[in-house]
């Protein structure tokens, strides 16, 4: 994530073709396409614990990794906000190393947006085994969008101690981010005629801004029962608060042809408030020739959400050439709009013969969902949207190794019951309202080589859950099936002995099925493009040691943005390059990084949000740092 300069989870995945972020870039936002089905940024995983991530956009300054699992590697999560059939991200945050790191690093991007970073680590006592990382950055400065200022604090402490039996963590981060002057680009079309995506440094909505803030604490313990059986308990409290024009972003109606549009003022306010619990024991144990690895765990989740909408006015406007802003609304007070509590819990076993070269995945999860919602306006309970229902949802996979352990065939299908979704399109006549939670279900196969220096996986999914849909009334409910069809090649290696390449190709077949009367049945999916594909390098330069050139290639294939499949997106494709020169000044460790996003400035239209509005695409950013160790 340092070499390629990522300040959030979404540019931290830029090199895996089965995720997409679907929100405007340079916006307080990230709503993740993983195989068709979308995840916004705070139903990711901390460190296998849901509902605890950064709620708007997660930094990546106080991560260690970002992990993308699919299939049954759910059954090593609890039960998820959104679900997680398709995947699960999963972010591990920061702990002390063995060896002290004391770590400051300077950045710059497009315009003129300074930041400071300093990350320190030491582990202390007889046998190193308390630990304390530190992580606080601050950066501020005018963005690639004309007019738009940036503001971004960020504070966190992660303490653990590594004993014998015992393991214990605990983590605490605030996070304050603001977007002011200016927000990117939404926009919904009024005919099938698709304009030209403007230039995505273009200022829509002057004088228009957005923040989030998010405090969150995180623990968790481990004890090992014997040498073979471990019990854990980990759990934490999340408080979130957000405003302006960020669910919004210039928010547009109807883009004609010619890029007149009717450009409309709604300020969004809202607080979200997050308590999350999971303990479970997990073991290993044999019977005759077959080794057993045991999972029983059990999570609970509670989310309140309170929201408020004010609308300002709305005015002709065009995407090319913005006409002055209308009335700006003030920021509302918030209502109670729904609580949710998740409850699972799930038994898995991992059975393996043959030192591993067969393994069979069997899975159980009994979950649980209630959920209400209340009316934005009065804060009332809406009647029909009390939910209660829970269901017996199964994973089977299995691995098998039938030549060597460079070859793997496997397979799995999982099923998952989700909390309804939340209807966030602030012009329906139902938004703030929880639906009922749905079931999903999943299929693959797949094969994986790997030679030691290289790895390649290819798989073939199928992924069903129901399809949110507005009718004519501007009401939106699950009506429908999704029905996604994949074919998956992902790589990762060494190439050459100074060269390096991750990355692959998607294709997906993504089917409405039982829609209401048959009316988009055989349709495409919205949102969802038949072709992906990232592919990323690195080249040691030989012939200057500690000299690393890099380049990331992006392709999106054309997509809908509409149900009836009336309007269509073209594809798009994008080169990020950038180097680094790792070097020491008075024997102290100093890397120099540099970048350009969208090196060709291309104008693209980059995805569909919330299944209604048009997100703009990166403009040309550059970006440079320093990062000295002492």
């Amino acid at each position: 994530m340092e070499d390629h300069q990522a300040k959030t989870v979404a540019e931290a995945l830029q090199s895996d073709p089965s995720v997409r972020n679907a929100f405007s870039a340079n916006g307080l936002g990230e709503y993740f396409n993983i195989r068709g089905l979308y995840t916004q940024s705070h139903e990711l995983a901390w460190d296998g614990a849901f509902g605890l991530v950064p709620h708007n956009r997660v930094p990546t300054e106080f991560l260690e990794r970002v992990e993308v699992f699919r299939g049954t590697s759910g059954l090593l999560f609890g039960m998820s906000l959104g679900g997680a059939v398709g995947g699960v991200i999963n972010v591990v945050p920061k702990r002390a190393t063995d060896e002290p790191i004391t770590r400051f690093t300077t950045t710059y991007s497009s315009d003129s947006n300074i930041g400071e970073h300093v990350d320190i680590g030491r582990r202390f006592g007889e046998n190193n085994q308390f630990g304390v990382r530190v992580n606080a950055l601050k950066s501020h400065g005018d963005t690639a969008l004309d007019s738009q200022t940036e503001d971004r604090r960020l504070g966190s402490i992660a303490l653990d101690f590594k004993g014998t039996d015992l393991r214990a963590s605990l983590d605490v981060y605030n996070i304050k981010e603001k977007l002011s002057g200016a927000m990117p680009l939404l926009t919904s079309f009024a005919s099938s005629t698709i304009p030209k995506a403007p230039d995505a440094t273009i200022n829509t909505m002057p004088g228009a801004y957005g923040y989030t803030k998010t405090t969150a604490a995180i623990g968790q313990v481990e004890y090992d029962l014997s040498d073979d059986w471990t019990a854990y308990l980990k759990g934490g409290t999340k408080q979130q608060k957000a405003g302006g024009y960020m669910a919004n972003n210039a928010l547009g109606r109807n883009a004609q042809a010619n890029g007149d549009y009717i450009a409309v003022s709604r300020n969004t306010a809202n607080k979200t408030d997050v308590n999350s619990v999971e303990t479970g024991i997990r073991g290993h144990l044999k019977t005759g020739e077959i080794d057993h690895d045991v999972v029983l765990s059990a999570n609970v989740i509670d989310q309140d959400v309170y929201m408020g909408l004010a609308t300002g006015g709305s005015w002709a406007s065009n995407i090319y050439s913005p006409a002055a802003v209308g009335i700006l609304a003030a920021e509302p007070s918030v209502l109670k709009t729904s609580d949710i509590t998740l409850s699972s819990v799930a038994l898995a076993d991992t059975l393996s013969y043959a030192d591993d070269k067969y393994q069979l995945i069997l899975g159980l999860r009994h979950q649980q969902v209630k959920s209400q919602s209340y009316s934005i306006t009065t804060g009332n309970a809406i009647a029909g949207s009390d939910y209660n229902k829970s269901a017996v949802t199964p994973a089977l996979g299995f691995v098998v190794k039938p030549w060597n352990n460079s070859i793997s065939l496997y397979g799995n299908y999982v099923e998952g019951l989700s909390p309804g979704e939340t209807v966030s399109v602030t012009t329906a006549a139902n938004y703030g309202e929880t639906l009922a939670p749905y079931k999903s279900k999943q299929y693959e196969l797949g094969t994986k080589w790997e030679n030691g220096t290289f790895r390649n996986t290819l798989s073939i999914y199928q992924i069903t859950k129901p399809l949110l849909i507005g009718d004519t009334s501007g009401t939106y409910s699950m009506s429908g099936e999704q029905r996604n069809r994949g074919i998956e090649w992902t790589t990762a290696g060494q190439i050459l002995s100074n060269l390096r390449m991750l990355g692959g190709v998607v294709y997906m077949d993504a089917e409405q099925t039982k829609t209401t009367n048959g009316i988009y049945d055989g349709k495409d999916v919205y949102g969802i493009p038949h072709w992906q594909s990232n592919l990323s390098f690195e080249w040691d330069v030989n012939q200057i040691e500690g000299l690393t050139l890099t380049a990331n290639t992006i392709y999106t294939g054309t997509e809908y943005v509409d149900s009836a499949n009336t309007q269509k997106l073209p594809s798009w494709f994008r080169l990020d390059a950038g180097g680094r020169y790792s070097t020491s000044i008075a024997n102290h460790k100093v890397t120099f990084r540099g970048g350009v996003d969208n090196i060709f400035d291309k104008h693209y239209w980059a995805g569909v949000w919330n299944g209604m509005f048009v997100s703009i695409g990166t403009p040309r950013t550059y970006k440079l740092s320093m990062q000295f160790d002492f």
